[in-house]
């Protein structure tokens, strides 16, 4: 008779335990331990003031992508002539106390500012995509940049959180946009056609959009973008009406990147390829291993599937990894070098 007791208690232990399972799924994860940055100080040639004020530098903050941020982070102050003369705008969707403390505790100098992005504003426009980190809301933030950035910010780089800078990026700042809201690398000889569906191509009147223009790929992780023409032109209704598009007509895979694509391509001011040696991550899939393309290099980017960091901890590294390695401030790293 027990036993009968036993078992017909068992359901209720059952759903105990698996509402216990729910209830510690929602219960965040400790943010990881970081090292204290160097800190970095203007050369004897910067002017103080200023007299064109900072420069802005964009990027987004969360807990996965958090020990790419900080590296991104440090290559750009242990490399930039003025480190003093940056201020920093971090774009987060929740637990934004806990990351503006990770961030103080390794950069106590730093010059930033923690703006809140709602997921709300643009999650019912996202489409699913190849890879589901490209469709989170977050990565849809740099649309939003306008509405998020204090007024007097005019121009801005806005930077993905895998990559790292191995120049002064006040040359970045200083590229000439040319009457152009957004300048990048453009890749002219990538075949364009791919980063859009057959049913897009097929349709005359959406793939008329390009007419009048000859559309290069652009990366979306390292843009300078002049706030005020951006303002002006509603650039981010634009790209609302492409993701709104999509969500009737499956017309491209890649998340956030296409919809910038259509507004843009073809119509950006181009910049140095130096600035963005992307692709460093592999594909959306397998993430394999990449060179570094022939040139120059100014910026290396993880763009892709394999994050430096991963790999470096699943003790599987692509050679290439071993660049970013240097600026990684996480605590418990079993690989150190000095900077």
């Amino acid at each position: 008779m027990a036993s009968l007791h036993l078992l017909g208690l068992l359901p209720l232990y059952l759903l105990s335990f698996s509402l216990l399972c729910d209830v510690s799924t929602t219960i965040a994860a400790p943010l990881p331990t970081f090292r204290e940055a160097p800190a970095f100080r203007n050369s004897d040639s910067c002017m103080n003031p200023r007299p064109s004020g900072p420069i802005h530098v964009a990027m987004t903050l969360d807990a996965n992508y958090l020990r790419g941020s900080l590296a991104a982070v440090l290559s750009i102050l242990q490399h930039a002539s003025c480190p003093q003369d940056i201020t920093f705008h971090f774009l987060a969707s929740g637990r934004e106390s806990k990351l503006q403390s990770a961030l103080k505790a390794s950069f106590p100098y730093l010059s930033f500012s923690l703006h809140h992005f709602d997921p709300a504003r643009v999650k019912a426009l996202i489409s699913a995509s190849v890879r589901r980190a490209l469709d989170q809301p977050l990565n849809y933030a740099r649309a939003y940049l306008t509405a998020i950035l204090p007024a007097n910010v005019n121009r801005v780089v806005y930077l993905d959180s895998d990559l790292i800078l191995v120049d002064d990026i006040f040359k970045l700042w200083d590229v000439n946009l040319k009457g152009k809201v957004l300048g990048a690398p453009e890749y002219c000889h990538a075949n364009f056609t791919t980063y859009f569906t057959p049913a897009f191509w097929s349709d005359r009147k959406l793939a008329a959009s390009f007419r009048g223009r000859k559309p290069c790929y652009f990366n979306t992780g390292v843009m300078i973008i002049d706030i005020q023409r951006w303002r002006l032109g509603s650039y981010t209704r634009r790209i609302e009406n492409w993701m709104e598009i999509q969500k009737n007509k499956r017309i491209y895979e890649l998340g956030s990147l296409p919809p910038f694509l259509l507004v843009f391509a073809g119509n950006i001011q181009g910049v140095d390829h130096r600035w963005n040696q992307h692709g460093l991550g592999g594909d959306n899939l397998e993430g394999k291993c990449r060179d570094l393309h022939p040139g120059p290099v100014s910026l290396l980017h993880w763009s892709g599937k394999g994050k430096p960091w991963l790999r470096l901890d699943a003790r599987r590294p692509c050679p290439i990894d071993s660049l970013w390695a240097p600026y990684d401030l996480f605590q418990s790293s079993s690989l150190r070098f000095d900077l």
